[in-house]
């Protein structure tokens, strides 16, 4: 179940000015703020069979959405294209396994990744980051038990997510789903 309102819910107001892009740091403290925000994150309807979202808007041009997290749900790998982006988990708690590599942007669909190069986090409520280009990372949340809800934000707008599996150490690009897949 996906809830999106017929505009974006305002959040805290923006620090970077309208002319300059946001930066991962500016994304970083939008999503901090916007999570402490607990009227917001208590309006956020949630389903116990799948994630929900809504849209946000974000500082300065950027695309912002509050998300909630059933027990056992999660992202799959993915990465987020051209755009750099931040979250932060407002309630519960997320998982990311992310990878500590730069992969080619284009022109490929099967790598063999090098041993290493897996990287994992908690993010317990409160906790965040930041991440540039190209990121590839999936995001879960784990408990079997309670909701996670998390805020994210991106900027520029995202032009796609490239969607992959894994297995061991190969990584294959499946599809990739542009803004009218998930808005």
């Amino acid at each position: 179940m996906s809830v999106t309102p017929s505009a974006p819910v305002s959040a805290p107001a923006s620090v970077p000015h309208p002319a300059q892009a946001p930066t991962q740091a500016d994304l970083l403290d939008f999503v901090r703020r916007t999570a402490a925000d607990t009227e917001l994150i208590a309006s956020l309807p949630l389903d116990p069979q799948g994630r929900t979202w809504v849209r946000l808007d974000g500082p300065g041009g950027s695309e912002a959405w509050l998300i909630g997290w059933p027990p056992g749900s999660g992202t799959g790998w993915h990465d987020h294209a051209e755009s750099v982006g931040a979250f932060l988990t407002a309630r519960g708690e997320l998982k990311e396994n992310s990878l500590a590599a730069r992969l080619p942007a284009d022109g490929w669909k099967t790598l063999e990744l090098s041993d290493g190069v897996d990287r994992q986090r908690r993010l317990p409520a409160g906790r965040g980051r930041s991440f540039g280009r190209h990121h590839v990372h999936e995001v879960l949340n784990e408990s079997t038990a309670e909701h996670a809800i998390s805020v994210h934000a991106y900027y520029p707008p995202l032009p796609q997510i490239r969607r992959y599996s894994r297995t061991g150490p190969v990584l294959r690009l499946e599809h990739v789903e542009r803004p009218q897949d998930w808005q």
